[in-house]
């Protein structure tokens, strides 16, 4: 299995290390004392509870794995070298959604923190992947499922 570099923000990386503690810590004790409660009560062949706690593992588990390889390969984006003078990973870009003449500001992050309606997009999605090495004034076209969006760059801050 190659293991892909994961592109994180300080902020990113603190939020996968707090969900991998209280998933290793609170979260595995809740799920042993559901089995443990389970157990009790019996025969398992036909025990859903059991069923559903042993699921309920095996998806902490999958995802306690799934964060330690994602904070192993981690590469933390340093906002000293984020740059304002093009988009790039780390850059909180105003943007001119000239379709609706509304502003937008979007921060690029990676794909592993991307979450939409917070605002924050994946350099790989549509948008972010058309924004990256743009400056500001650049006039870009994304592919859209409902056709062209035209955004215009405004500002690239830290």
């Amino acid at each position: 299995m190659v293991n892909k570099e994961v592109v994180l923000t300080y902020e990113g990386l603190q939020k996968l290390e707090q969900e991998l503690e209280f998933l290793k810590t609170v979260k595995r004790r809740e799920v042993a004392e559901r089995i443990k409660q389970a157990l009790s009560f019996g025969d398992i062949s036909e025990n859903s509870e059991y069923d559903e706690a042993k699921n309920e593992q095996a998806h902490v588990e999958g995802r306690i794995v799934q964060l330690e390889n994602m904070l192993k390969n981690a590469k933390v984006i340093d906002e000293d070298d984020v740059k304002t003078d093009v988009v790039s990973l780390g850059s909180k870009v105003i943007l001119l959604d000239m379709e609706y003449n509304e502003e937008i500001e979007y921060y690029i992050v990676g794909s592993a923190e991307a979450n939409p309606s917070e605002f924050k997009i994946s350099n790989e999605s549509p948008v972010g992947r058309a924004l990256m090495g743009k400056e500001k004034g650049t006039v870009v076209d994304v592919v859209v499922p409902d056709g062209i969006a035209k955004y215009k760059i405004i500002d690239i801050k830290k």
